[in-house]
């Protein structure tokens, strides 16, 4: 079956479950019209159907594969990548001074959701660019900025999160990358980074990469984290691309499911260090990162939604449709859609109930984020 977006339910839950209306009512949102919700998500909709979920399927078959020349996606993804930037997708909820179109982050949460039910492979290529588009915005330099943050916003330059190494996941602070700080005052990254969604892929010309990494003579454990940029290519003083950066996809692992995600194993250093930024203070990283992993972390939730949603809609079509025995107060002959059968009925709204719940929770704490941005009370805000 094909996946509509469940667009009433959607709305119903930001809306009121949420609270979108009500925020807006009390001028959190500016010159936000509510009725804009309906027209933005109705367009996310059909683009997920038209464009996004005929390539699922094909995308977990083919898989991603690692060449000579990088990482390369599943046919038709880099086309169906620049149709999502042309349209603006990636800009929902970026900042107007730098491209953005400055709608609610409430309101880019919904459409992600549609990305991760239509295609979740293809949704997770945003979701660390959108985290990226925070630490940048928030602990990056005035330069960098004015170099990277207009291409993250519009997609062209997509981001990654670059924690996670073969000793050190869930303890961060055992991170074993190093920085070497060099007399132009940029810096220099030896090391390996494994479990790095889209890493490495051919969907566009540049990547901008967020990296954990440790100074000599840092403090022991977390305290002595630093989060740098390192473009896969560099950037001239023109803005054009320049050398290849130190920095390559060695490997992609292996998962259950979502093979058309290109989670790589990163090395960087092989041909004289990767050449990076610094973003916030030396030895100030976990801060920094806490920032992308907010913005991920929610990312996370929306994407549980989509993929229940999605089920709930592949459970429902194969109940209207798959036929076994006679329901009670049957009259018709032959055999009866088990959606007649009350247990059935029962896992079905269950199912419909909990994505709800789920939903909502998701989109009140975007309406939250928002209001603690937006807000000009200091009151509300706190």
């Amino acid at each position: 079956m094909t996946y509509r977006a469940p667009i009433n339910d959607m709305l119903l839950s930001l809306n009121h479950g949420a609270g979108l209306l009500a925020a807006v009512e009390a001028g959190h949102y500016n010159r936000y019209e509510a009725e804009f919700s309906e027209a933005v998500i109705e367009e996310a909709g059909k683009f997920a159907t038209d464009v996004l979920e005929p390539l699922n399927q094909l995308g977990d078959k083919e898989g991603v594969k690692l060449t000579d020349k990088g990482v390369v996606t599943v046919p038709g993804w880099p086309d169906a990548y620049k149709r999502w930037c042309e349209g603006g997708w990636n800009a929902v909820s970026g900042p107007e001074q730098w491209g953005g179109q400055g709608l609610p982050l409430a309101i880019h949460s919904a459409v992600n959701e549609i990305w991760s039910a239509a295609n979740l492979s293809f949704g997770l290529c945003p979701l660390l660019t959108l985290s990226a588009i925070d630490a940048l915005e928030a602990h990056g330099s005035d330069e960098l900025k004015k170099i990277y943050l207009a291409k993250l916003i519009s997609g062209e330059w997509p981001g990654t999160m670059q924690l996670t190494e073969p000793q050190a996941g869930t303890d961060v602070g055992a991170l074993r990358t190093r920085a070497e700080k060099q007399p132009d005052g940029t810096y220099r990254l030896f090391g390996t980074k494994i479990f790095i969604t889209y890493g490495d892929h051919d969907m566009s010309d540049n990547i901008v990469h967020f990296i954990l990494a440790r100074l000599p003579g840092s403090p022991p454990g977390s305290k002595g984290i630093t989060l740098f940029l390192a473009p896969k290519f560099l950037v001239n003083a023109d803005g054009s691309l320049g050398a290849r950066n130190d920095i390559y996809a060695s490997g992609i692992e292996h998962k259950l499911g979502i093979h058309a995600s290109p989670t790589c194993t990163m090395t960087m250093g092989d041909k004289g260090g990767t050449i990076a930024y610094l973003i916030g203070a030396e030895n100030g990283g976990m801060a920094a990162m806490f920032t992308m992993m907010n913005q991920a972390r929610l990312g996370v939730g929306i994407q549980g939604v989509g993929i229940a949603d999605r089920a709930y809609q592949r459970a429902l079509s194969y109940a209207q449709e798959r036929k076994q025995g006679k329901a009670r107060g049957s009259k018709g002959d032959g055999s009866d859609p088990i959606i007649m059968y009350p247990d059935v009925k029962r896992n079905l709204m269950l199912m419909r109930g909990l994505t709800a719940a789920a939903r909502t929770i998701c989109y009140a704490t975007a309406v939250a984020i928002d209001v603690s941005h937006r807000a000009t009370d200091p009151k509300v805000k706190a």
